[in-house]
């Protein structure tokens, strides 16, 4: 790595003291002439390997991840596929083997020349079962690598009719096999290496990433010579932020706020409905094993009222984990809100407003705009029909952490990102019980999801996954909420181009 292009663990450290300072005394951060940009962001970076743990699976960091590395295929912001580090790429017409042309011309940020060897190794790493990617059952799906100048071809060695989405989405990004191997994990956390636009100057965990750009990146330069991306994870802080011009840019706050904001001279905003969706994980475990008690539990809440009072409309009821725009989408699937069969539901196993069934529902706050508040609502209907829930208040990274142990609360709220817009990234590893990703653990589904993943037949995959919707929801396995809609508020200054996926990418924001 050469010195001048990338900042040591000491210059990381020398660094965060002066910009710690500065964060701290409220000044803005904007260089002269514009050059610079600072975003208040709702989550803190926990780790630089975008590939492996709790993080490379987190859609609210391939935001920050995106700036720094590049995926095998690229997603526009209409969530269309493009050439990424990958040109050209595509199934035999037997669907036995893959063909992948990498793109040439492409520097790593210390300035080694990317190469097909990095894509191979990237991709072999993360189908190698120890190296800890959450999506290995994916990558393992295709080996036997070999390399003709700049085109690869692989074995599919078990079919996936989603790899080529895969590889614009979780965990999917190319890592510098040379530069690894040469520094090992702890190294790289200490000094990543990617292909993007920007290039990491200082980071000080849980407050701070400071960017800079690349300038020999292979794609269009960034409008911001440094970007600082401040973490600030309550979200009166971050309207504060904007509010002053401490920021440039915030996101996900409170629906009012946003109203009031835009409002403001000097700020505008974008709010765009985004492929998140709320939604409460029930687990397969207590009270939630009786069908009754889960079917009460979700037509007891009234969507639409959450939707209208607490986020002002932004947002669209959902009944199941496929939105308008996914490809498994079915509008004929509907659990209305219905408290008077939610009472009957209850009172069949012995319940009511007298006698309630208790549990606990998990959900984080401030994370997303109006998270807690929206379950203090969802509790409030449930105890009208006969529904005792205790709320407890979680990070986001804690979630994560107990739902990798399958040790969640029975019911537990998050929101899950599905930018790909396939039904295995969404119903599929959300509901399949193997999956990581998974809370419900029953046999039946396992049965129904397990021979779709390896369906070859679009139509019949498809279907199949409608089919799964409506069992879901006539089973009550899950409680989809909403339709997430992005509140993005900006100095007037610049320029915010909104991702359907939810992405707020610091390469495509520009100048006014």
């Amino acid at each position: 790595m050469t010195s001048n292009s990338h900042l040591t663990r000491r210059g990381f450290m020398g660094a965060s003291v002066a910009l710690t300072a500065l964060l701290a005394s409220g000044s803005g951060l904007l260089a002269e002439g514009g050059k610079a940009l600072t975003i208040a962001y709702n989550l803190p970076v926990q780790s630089w390997d975008p590939t492996t743990g709790p993080s490379a699976v987190n859609p609210a960091l391939q935001s920050i991840f995106l700036a720094v590395f590049d995926r095998y295929i690229a997603q526009g912001p209409d969530l269309s596929f493009g050439p990424g580090l990958l040109t050209e790429w595509g199934f035999s017409e037997d669907k036995t083997k893959i063909t992948m042309t990498v793109r040439e011309g492409v520097k790593w940020h210390n300035g080694d020349d990317f190469t097909p060897e990095d894509i191979v190794w990237s991709l072999e790493r993360a189908g190698n079962p120890e190296t800890g990617n959450p999506m290995q059952f994916v990558w393992g799906k295709i080996g036997n690598y070999v390399i003709d100048g700049n085109v690869i071809t692989a074995d599919v060695l078990a079919f996936e009719p989603a790899l080529f989405k895969w590889m614009a989405f979780l965990t999917a990004f190319v890592l510098p096999k040379k530069y690894y191997e040469e520094v090992g994990a702890e190294g790289f956390e200490k000094a990543p290496v990617g292909t993007g636009p920007y290039m990491v100057d200082a980071f000080e965990q849980g407050a701070y990433v400071r960017l800079k750009a690349f300038p020999d990146y292979w794609g269009d330069a960034p409008a911001f010579e440094t970007v600082t991306v401040k973490f600030v994870t309550d979200a009166a802080s971050r309207v504060a932020e904007v509010e002053s011009g401490n920021s440039d840019i915030t996101t996900n706050i409170p629906y009012e706020e946003y109203d009031r904001l835009i409002a403001k001279d000097g700020l505008s905003g974008e709010a765009v409905p985004v492929t998140d969706i709320g939604m409460i994980f029930l687990n397969d475990i207590d009270v939630m094993l009786d069908k009754n008690v889960r079917l009460a539990a979700h037509h007891a809440i009234n969507k639409q009222l959450i939707i209208d009072r607490l986020l002002r409309g932004y947002g669209v009821p959902i009944s199941t984990l496929e939105v308008p725009g996914y490809a498994a989408y079915d509008d004929s699937i509907q659990v209305e809100y219905d408290p008077e069969k939610a009472k009957d539901l209850l009172a069949a196993s012995g319940y009511s407003t007298d006698n309630p069934v208790k549990f606990t529902i998990q959900t984080t706050r401030g994370f997303k705009p109006k998270d807690y508040e929206m379950i203090q609502a969802v509790v409030g209907m449930w105890r009208k029909v006969g529904i005792e829930a205790e709320i407890e208040v979680y990070e986001i990274a804690k979630h994560y952490e107990l739902r990798a142990a399958d040790t969640l609360a029975p019911a537990a709220f998050y929101n899950w990102g599905n930018s790909i817009g396939d039904p295995s990234t969404s119903t599929g590893f959300s509901m399949f019980g193997p999956s990581p990703h998974a809370v419900w653990d029953s046999a039946d589904l396992v049965e129904k999801i397990g021979p779709l993943f390896v369906e070859p037949d679009e139509d019949k995959r498809i279907a199949g996954y409608k089919a799964v919707s409506k069992y879901i929801a006539e089973e009550g396995y899950v409680i989809p909420l909403l339709q997430y809609v992005m509140p993005v508020v900006f100095a007037s200054n610049v320029t915010v181009t909104p991702y359907t996926s939810g992405d707020l990418l610091p390469q495509a924001v520009g100048q006014a």
